[in-house]
């Protein structure tokens, strides 16, 4: 068995990886250990309805997605956006903030919100329009502090950041202290305030699926685990595979297995995601819900309320996300419940626990400093790609597998 190159991993990274190299000639393998493509992007089908494996959203205004779906890839995926207001609650009190970008009529709401008086708002407004009006390449060189410190230099009062910024951000990066770069934050505000949160109808593997259908057939093995990684092969329970080049495409712990070269991963951020089935209800909306006053619940969404085909005819599918921290309780009991029954105004004791996801490795944590490129090179024809090396995101893992592709195209094929 022999390839031009040979990817390790069918998560994001390794099929944009893979895609890209196919499109400049070379014979590719990708072998994945598990039984579908996607990595950490999945989605499972139970009783009539469709389970992210953790709450995902895709933002549309991510610039890879143009580069690896296409012009069309979008429609393709046919998906549903969100409501662009967020219900927050704070002291028991709830609050809707919306995206004047994408609903002027919202920025009243901004106006109306009953934290930071005049000065606390203005300097967030000043803050957020920063990061949203000017160049992207201008937040990527920022001097990179943490999350919470950049808030801090910017004069955002603190009750600004516990109302609004760290209950969203929270559920982005999935810690709560901020320590997360302040280069990864900024870009992400302005991607959330330029583009709309989607998922595609059928479900966030969609995603994975749709550009692993690019390559040719037979490019993607499943149920292919790789052990060991050498300069020219892997090894396989099938055998050896031989190629010219290896990418290793796989999360940054499985990646430091493989390649001891590497430097350790970085801590894990986790997330546990229960989803609830409940009967319809009035105030069933598809807008995001977080919450502020600190409880184990980050966030919540009657998602089928934004994408019907999640759920079937008269449910909703409520999908409610808590951040792994000092610890957490029953993701189904009295006081998860309590939580969603104030946040989305409605009983809560008939609704029925569809599934539970945890995830403690959910995410790759990016404390500041963070560089925003790490080496894709590793010397002897071993690569690396993975959001690791950009940003632990849907677009971090699209650009490092488009690097390290890039990358193989020079080394291999020269120019």
């Amino acid at each position: 068995m022999s390839a031009d190159v040979v990817v390790v991993g069918a998560g994001l990274a390794g099929l944009a990886c893979a895609q890209e190299l196919g499109r400049h000639g070379l014979d590719v393998q990708v072998l994945e250990a598990g039984d579908a493509v996607g990595g950490r992007v999945r989605s499972d089908r139970v009783d009539g309805f469709t389970l992210d494996r953790g709450f995902q959203v895709l933002n549309t205004a991510y610039p890879a997605l143009l580069a690896v779906l296409g012009p069309d890839g979008m429609a393709a995926l046919d998906v549903r956006a969100f409501d662009p207001m967020v219900r927050i609650r704070r002291h028991d009190e709830l609050v809707e903030l919306g995206n004047p970008l994408q609903r002027p009529t919202s920025l009243g709401s901004a106006v109306r919100l009953p934290v930071g008086g005049v000065a606390g708002k203005a300097a967030t407004g000043l803050y957020a329009g920063a990061c949203v009006a000017g160049p992207a390449h201008a937040l990527k060189h920022r001097e990179d502090v943490s999350s919470a410190e950049a808030w801090r230099r910017a004069r955002i009062p603190d009750e600004i950041v516990d109302a609004v910024l760290r209950p969203f951000f929270s559920g982005v990066v999935l810690e709560t202290t901020m320590t997360t770069s302040r280069r990864f934050t900024d870009l992400m505000l302005r991607m959330f305030a330029r583009g709309r949160s989607t998922v595609p109808a059928g479900g966030m593997q969609r995603l994975p699926e749709q550009i692993a259908a690019s390559p040719p057939p037979g490019t993607v093995r499943l149920s292919a685990p790789v052990h060991e990684v050498g300069t020219t092969k892997v090894r396989t329970d099938a055998g050896e595979v031989s190629a010219r080049a290896v990418v290793v495409a796989t999360d940054p712990w499985t990646a430091a297995e493989l390649l001891p070269v590497l430097e350790p991963a970085s801590r894990p951020h986790g997330v546990t995601t229960v989803y609830h089935a409940a009967p319809a209800f009035p105030e069933a909306a598809g807008m995001l819900l977080l919450d502020a006053d600190r409880s184990p619940v980050s966030n919540s969404i009657a998602l089928s309320e934004a994408a019907p085909e999640y759920a079937p005819s008269g449910r909703v599918l409520v999908a409610t996300s808590m951040v792994h921290g000092s610890g957490l309780p029953d993701p189904d009991g009295p006081e998860v419940r309590s939580v969603l029954a104030a946040l989305h105004r409605t009983d809560t004791s008939s609704w029925e626990q569809v599934a539970t996801y945890d995830l403690p490795r959910a995410l790759p944590g990016m404390p500041a400093p963070h560089p925003l490129r790490k080496p894709v090179r590793l010397g002897d024809g071993r690569y690396v790609a993975g959001d690791h090396l950009d940003t632990s995101s849907i677009q971090g893992a699209l650009v490092s597998g488009r690097r390290a592709a890039r990358a193989v195209v020079h080394d291999l094929l020269g120019g």
